[in-house]
């Protein structure tokens, strides 16, 4: 299996620290707000990395972080007259749905900044105690120029991020011994949340969460490391600095990068008016479709969002599932009939076509490529399936399921809920929201979104479609 490793900028031979075993560690989502299409992205890519690892019989420990002490949710926090741990507790429970509707995987360890303060602290302390990192009046700084190997995951030269990169700098920072250092710990301001350290009360750092917490979960060295490529630098560049720094341990054997998200051939942005959540996407498209649309392309190569081509995303899912239903279907006939002769040799085609997929996985996990083989079972499935016996339809049934499972693609179509039932839940709906019991509101509009229903409230009241 080759990957491709951001840190040497080439394909590698995957060989994890333990035979067997891969720890993989991805940066997840700053809670303040929904998660938007951009963020869903890396989550998909990277549940469907560590699903092949499963898939070849590793042992996967997969950690995401939440990050839930930041500027931006005390400002929220502040905005809206609540604690910042409300915020980060209402939005950790939104992504989770939405990371539900996109079918990923539970992370083996989703640990939360907020909880592994003492650690951080612990790993400042052993930075200052081996001369990487100084404190001057409550705030922490890492020594940037004390790490000899800083920029090699960016390939920035240090000198030249000195000589005038200014919007790389943090600027605004007195007491600084050098502009390029980076804050490990900062001092509590008025009407911001902190704890308790050696420095005075205060909070962390963004990049020291993540080097404490794929240390405590996973180990000084970890076997792969993933996020957006934006990430770069220079949160992971920061990352590498403080980790090898404090524990003389090479950090991360493989860097992985998404590319990014563009919106209409357009960089995503507030500003622009392109900027979409998970949330408002689903209620145009099944998140199944946006999962199956981010799969179609590489994952290093930029992505572009269009209705065109999520619609024939759409489309080529339902191709996948009405080839699964047949096989679903015929399985169930004439049960006693063995597999003849010629189904063997279109299961020979099949199988050698499971070996495609198998190789595009292995090439740095090519799902562009993965889909198409898919896509050729599907065109050996429909010619031969419907004139062959009910053990051939469930070899060919198998390996559709196995594969789309590799993807996160489900195969089995949701059951679709009664026009009754959908007017019955409205109505428990609208009485909830008289009664102002808002979660109970939310919870029937998301039963509904789950099974494809979307509501639009109006002043002549709510009117309901079918996604």
């Amino acid at each position: 299996m080759k990957i491709y490793n951001t840190l040497t900028r080439k394909k590698e031979e995957f060989v994890p620290v333990h035979p067997g075993k891969v720890g993989m560690y991805v940066c997840g989502p700053t809670v303040y707000n929904y998660i938007h299409i951009g963020n869903a992205r890396p989550m998909i890519i990277f549940d469907t990395v560590r699903r092949y690892f499963e898939y070849k019989g590793y042992d996967v420990n997969y950690v995401s972080n939440f990050t839930d002490v930041d500027d931006k949710i005390i400002k929220k926090a502040n905005e809206e007259g609540v604690s910042a741990m409300e915020i980060a507790e209402r939005y950790i429970k939104e992504c989770k749905k939405d990371m539900e509707g996109l079918n990923i995987k539970p992370a083996t360890h989703q640990p939360r900044a907020t909880e592994e303060i003492d650690g951080m602290i612990r790993m400042i302390q052993t930075l200052i105690e081996k001369g990487h990192a100084y404190e001057v009046d409550g705030t922490v700084y890492f020594k940037t120029r004390s790490f000899k190997d800083y920029g090699k995951l960016s390939k920035k030269n240090i000198d030249d991020l000195e000589a005038g990169h200014r919007e790389i700098k943090v600027t605004g920072e007195e007491g600084k011994k050098d502009p390029l250092d980076f804050v490990l710990w900062k001092p509590k301001k008025e009407g911001e949340i902190a704890w308790d350290s050696p420095w005075g009360e205060g909070r962390p750092g963004w990049h020291i969460e993540c080097s404490e917490m794929s240390k405590k979960y996973i180990g000084d060295t970890i076997d792969i490391h993933a996020g957006g490529e934006d990430l770069i630098f220079p949160h992971h560049e920061n990352e590498i600095a403080q980790s090898e720094a404090c524990n003389d341990e090479p950090f991360a054997n493989y860097w992985m990068h998404n590319g990014f998200l563009n919106i209409d051939n357009k960089k995503m942005s507030k500003s622009a008016g392109n900027f979409f959540t998970v949330r408002e996407i689903s209620e145009k498209y099944p998140l199944q479709v946006i999962r199956f649309f981010m799969l179609s392309a590489h994952y290093r190569t930029p992505l572009n969002f269009s209705d065109t081509l999520v619609e024939s995303a759409k489309t080529g899912l339902e191709r996948i599932l009405t080839a699964v239903d047949l096989c679903r279907e015929m399985s169930q006939k004439d049960m006693g009939r063995e597999i003849s002769e010629e189904e063997k040799g279109h299961l020979e085609e099949v199988n050698r076509l499971v070996k495609k997929f198998e190789d595009a996985m292995e090439d740095d996990f090519n799902t562009a490529d993965a889909v198409s083989a898919i896509f050729e079972i599907v065109r050996v499935s429909n010619s031969t399936v419907k004139d062959a016996g009910a053990a051939y339809a469930g070899e060919v049934l198998k390996v559709f399921e196995t594969l789309c499972g590799v993807l996160g693609i489900e195969t089995k179509r949701r059951e679709e809920i009664l026009d009754k039932e959908i007017e019955a839940l409205i109505e428990e709906r609208n009485q909830a929201r008289k009664e102002k019991n808002y979660a109970r509101a939310d919870e029937i509009r998301d039963q509904l979104l789950e099974q494809g229903i979307i509501l639009k409230d109006t002043r002549e009241g709510v009117k309901w479609s079918r996604a």
